[in-house]
């Protein structure tokens, strides 16, 4: 499923192969959590070249529900996108909507318990039914239930966690295991597996947990060549002040299998992805390109790119430069088109990019847009934010 075809030190480019298409590796996906990335089309996410993306099991469940997923047969057909799909298990959400606010829901060993924010109602999701939704979902790539606590929680709740979620990895695992008998699907098709590694900022919990996670992935199907295909990051990248946790993701990814993928869920700024990459991190997703875009923040190139994987590779946070800290790792820029200093601007938006919105229009018009609410500003922000995102993978991928 996974074929790893140069290395770079801990940094590798391979390639995976899903029901729905080949992958190259590292990639990057957007979110379309429930069903749709907010202001782009289908159209728009393929002319900057978008590939997989993620959608969001939790979010699906509670609207539009599955009984109509099920009856459109499937999200690919529900959302028209031919490309793989990976199902986040919803964990994040869940879980971050009970700690937040205790009202909403509760934790027991065997299932979460959580009100539904869109209209009250009361649901129950265990292990299993997690993994029969994305079985309904007929996505390309799961991701198990685990327990995802905040960083900041004292240690002892953490180390509760991170035995909660081998034991929901487990169950999960048998899950799959019986999905895959139960709808007879072959190897060929059938979707990959991600077990997800928690233990916030304490190194050597997160070590056994991926120990007793790798050895879930042996034992439930019966051999290396059939364990888990991926394992993730779980839980965020960051501390509290919001500072990048590299030896942390740097240590995490050495527990991980050689063969396996690795997947930094929640990452994130470009210069976090190139660390993680580095790192030997190949699959991210989050928000920011498409967020930020529409609220008028445009990632801009600095030289097409120019970085080499050496500058970021087994550097830590505190070791990266101050000027690398403030000009998004030294290859990139951003702009706020909101300011009013781009209201006379006339230039092209980004000179090295050949999206819609640097092809046709000015720094000035996209000002004009955003200044007048337009929603067409958002659509060509956020294209060209992902448009941006794509080439960076690219140019990881020739590193």
């Amino acid at each position: 499923m996974f074929e790893i075809s140069a290395r770079k030190q801990t940094a590798r480019v391979g390639q995976i192969t899903t029901k729905n298409g080949e992958i190259k590796t590292p990639f990057f996906m957007p979110d379309a959590t429930r069903g749709f990335v907010k202001s782009l089309s289908g159209n728009d996410l393929e002319n900057v070249g978008v590939g997989p993306m993620v959608v969001n099991t939790y979010h699906l469940f509670l609207s539009p529900g599955m009984e109509l997923i099920r009856a459109a047969g499937g999200v690919h057909r529900f959302m028209n996108w031919s490309h793989p799909l990976l199902s986040d298990s919803g964990g994040f959400q869940i879980f971050s909507l009970i700690h937040k606010n205790p009202h909403m829901g509760k934790i027991t060993e065997n299932e979460v318990v959580f009100k539904s924010p869109v209209n009250g109602a009361r649901n129950v999701l265990t292990p299993e039914k997690s993994i029969q939704i994305q079985f309904d979902l007929g996505v390309d790539m799961m991701v198990v239930l685990d327990d995802v606590p905040p960083n900041d929680y004292a240690r002892e709740r953490i180390a509760d966690s991170v035995e909660r979620t081998i034991r929901w990895a487990e169950r999960c695992m048998i899950e799959y295991k019986k999905q895959l008998k139960l709808r007879n699907i072959e190897e060929k098709n059938r979707p990959l597996i991600f077990c997800v590694i928690q233990g916030g900022e304490y190194l050597d919990l997160r070590k056994h947990c991926a120990e007793e996670l790798i050895k879930i992935g042996f034992s439930a199907i019966g051999g290396p060549a059939l364990g888990w295909d991926g394992y993730g990051f779980g839980a965020r990248h960051v501390d509290a002040e919001g500072n990048f946790l590299a030896e942390v993701l740097r240590e995490t990814a050495s527990c991980i299998p050689k063969d396996a993928l690795r997947f930094a869920l929640g990452v994130g700024t470009p210069e976090d992805i190139v660390r993680c990459h580095s790192y030997g991190w190949d699959m991210f997703d989050c928000v920011i390109p498409t967020r930020e875009g529409r609220h008028g923040r445009i990632f801009l190139r600095k030289n097409n790119f120019q970085f080499s994987i050496s500058d970021f590779q087994s550097k830590l946070n505190d070791e990266i430069s101050t000027d690398q800290k403030n000009t998004g790792g030294g290859f990139y820029e951003t702009l706020n088109i909101n300011n009013g200093k781009f209201k006379e601007d006339f230039s092209v938006v980004d000179s090295q990019c050949d999206c819609e919105l640097c092809k046709n229009h000015t720094r000035s018009y996209l000002h004009h847009l955003f200044v007048s609410k337009d929603p067409l500003g958002m659509r060509l922000a956020a294209a060209h934010n992902l448009k941006f995102y794509m080439e960076l993978m690219n140019k990881l991928k020739k590193q």
